[in-house]
């Protein structure tokens, strides 16, 4: 996401990117050397070397990493910087990265996205942003450039809240499909008859133009992982927990997405999820 969020920027839109840096140094040399960047040794290389930082990262260690290591983090020499973090992380992440930037002199947005790789190099993002508002406004350009639609949430925080969301109901409603179709496939029906069906009632979703055609051909090719996909159920989870809710339906699709990563599945698309509920496949 991050290098295709880059090419995008320098490539498309005539920004500069001046540095790049990731922890798979093969992935950094061969970007820093497409964009004619600086290929960073160190974080700290990072925001000497730019104005904006803008973060891809996987979870809530590695966002804890980054910025508070105390051999080498972003905070280092991090007064009038500009950092816009995009991953899906736990609120509370994303809200110790702001207190310790604003500590730094530095100004910090949460910039959660609601799409896939292709939609980064495209430009054709989803952000919902979280952040001061004046901080908001005066990036706005940058963050239109890197999406088609996009919407502030709020104080530091409340954007990773409505992401955990919104990952919570696209599981849900994978989930639920690939049931579904198994069940239908168990039964001997057409599955292009199901899906046609499903298209025109309630059991209509994104996720049916987007999974469906995968799970029936068990092509699981990663867009979103499965291994991601129980992380962001799961940050929905201790959410409601601490909300002192019971959401029954996320657990149990969580439980799958756990089951997945558990038995080595964990690398696939969400999608894969079918390989456990359709007959003669992995959870058979």
């Amino acid at each position: 996401m991050g290098a295709n969020m880059a090419r995008h920027l320098q490539l498309d839109c005539g920004h500069e990117v001046t540095a790049v840096y990731d922890i798979n140094k093969e992935i950094a040399a061969s970007l820093a050397e497409e964009l004619s960047a600086e290929n960073c040794a160190t974080l700290a290389g990072v925001t000497a070397a730019a104005d904006v930082i803008i973060t891809v990262i996987t979870n809530d260690d590695a966002m804890r990493a980054i910025y508070f290591s105390e051999e080498d983090n972003l905070l280092e020499g991090a007064g009038g910087k500009t950092f816009i973090n995009c991953a899906t992380l736990s609120p509370g992440a994303h809200r110790e990265a702001y207190d310790a930037g604003k500590e730094a002199g530095a100004a910090v947005l949460e910039g959660a996205m609601a799409s896939s790789i292709s939609h980064a190099r495209e430009g054709n993002l989803y952000l919902m942003i979280g952040g001061d508002e004046e901080v908001f406004n005066s990036n706005r350009a940058l963050l239109d450039d890197l999406s088609l639609n996009l919407r502030y949430c709020g104080e530091a925080g409340q954007a990773a809240k409505v992401k955990a969301l919104v990952n919570m109901v696209m599981n849900i409603n994978t989930a639920g499909l690939a049931e579904g179709l198994g069940l239908a496939s168990s039964l001997g029906l057409d599955l292009g008859m199901i899906c046609e069906i499903f298209s025109q009632t309630g059991a209509n979703s994104r996720v049916l133009e987007t999974d469906s055609e995968d799970m029936i051909d068990r092509d699981h090719e990663c867009w979103f992982s499965a291994e991601h996909a129980a992380k962001d159920s799961g940050i929905a989870q201790a959410l409601a927990q601490d909300a002192g809710l019971s959401l029954p339906v996320n657990d149990a699709t969580k439980a799958q997405y756990d089951r997945m990563t558990a038995e080595g599945l964990g690398e696939l698309d969400k999608s894969g999820v079918a390989e456990l509920t359709f007959p003669g496949r992995h959870g058979s």
